[in-house]
């Protein structure tokens, strides 16, 4: 058994952007995104109502966890829902999506996104949305602490979420003291990012909250091989961890569209503005 270890981590920088979006980080810079195969950025943004109304998106998934407040999803697909505190939502952008993400009311709202990439093979997919409501997402209760399974397998449970490109997404809980060796693929890149405490990974690596550590792999393993991430919690503490198997294809993002060419980009926007991605979600 091999050991999971952070090969890199640094802290989250926010920009302070006033109304509506007041205020937003890279947890995954784009400009680093070859580092992230298959994912391709993170952020986390607070926002008022009126940042992110109608927009299109095609090549890629997201992953969007709220933190804070009351996210309102709608889409040209005729769906709607609200989501809290805790609630994930996903959604594949295939070949065609148009959707708005807005606060409720005068909310608030406080939101994790992470672009997930899609192969060549899937970029051409319908879209598609689910919703993980918090109760939904299984849990596992540890010695002084517990795992949330959105995604993936843990702990020989698996999470509800059914992404085109599968991968684990865990949110641990810690109490102070407490540790936990939390198995993952060998052959998965991935990312931790910290929402609360202190806790220390294996190879003596300790991170703080809006610390982002990206985890070791081997990408050539074999997909049932597993490394071992060892945890300890100097004090009560919360992560969220991602991995995924990387895709291996070019990567060329512009705006809301993750292609693998400058050309299937420009055809994307043209296609926008022909109207092809549907009308107006909202």
């Amino acid at each position: 058994m091999g050991k999971k270890y952070i090969r890199d981590h640094w802290k989250v920088k926010y920009n302070k952007n006033g109304y509506p979006h007041v205020q937003q980080g890279w947890i995954l810079p784009p400009e680093r995104m070859e580092e992230y195969d298959p994912f391709i950025l993170m952020a986390d943004d607070w926002f008022k109502r009126g940042t992110f109304s109608d927009h299109p998106h095609k090549g890629f998934q997201t992953i969007t966890y709220v933190i804070d407040g009351r996210l309102e999803h709608t889409d040209n697909n005729g769906g709607h829902s609200i989501l809290y505190a805790g609630d994930v939502q996903y959604m594949n952008a295939g070949k065609a999506a148009r959707h708005a993400e807005e606060a409720v009311e005068d909310d608030l709202i406080h939101t994790l996104q992470l672009w997930l990439n899609l192969p060549k093979a899937l970029k051409q997919t319908e879209s598609s949305y689910q919703n993980i409501l918090l109760e939904e997402a299984p849990v596992v209760e540890l010695d002084n602490g517990f795992i949330r399974i959105y995604s993936g397998e843990a702990e020989n449970l698996k999470g509800p979420m059914d992404a085109l490109v599968p991968i684990n997404m865990f949110e641990l809980f810690l109490k102070k003291g407490a540790s936990h060796s939390l198995r993952l693929p060998r052959n998965h890149n991935g990312h931790i990012y910290m929402l609360q405490g202190k806790m220390t990974f294996t190879g003596d690596v300790t991170l703080t909250k809006t610390d982002v550590g990206l985890l070791s792999y081997q990408g050539h393993a074999a997909d049932d091989e597993t490394d071992i991430l060892h945890i300890t919690a100097e004090e009560r503490s919360r992560v969220l961890i991602y991995t995924g198997k990387p895709i291996g294809e070019p990567v060329v993002a512009s705006g809301p569209f993750v292609m693998n060419t400058e050309e299937e980009i420009q055809e994307a926007f043209q296609d926008f503005r022909m109207g092809r991605f549907g009308p107006s979600s909202q």
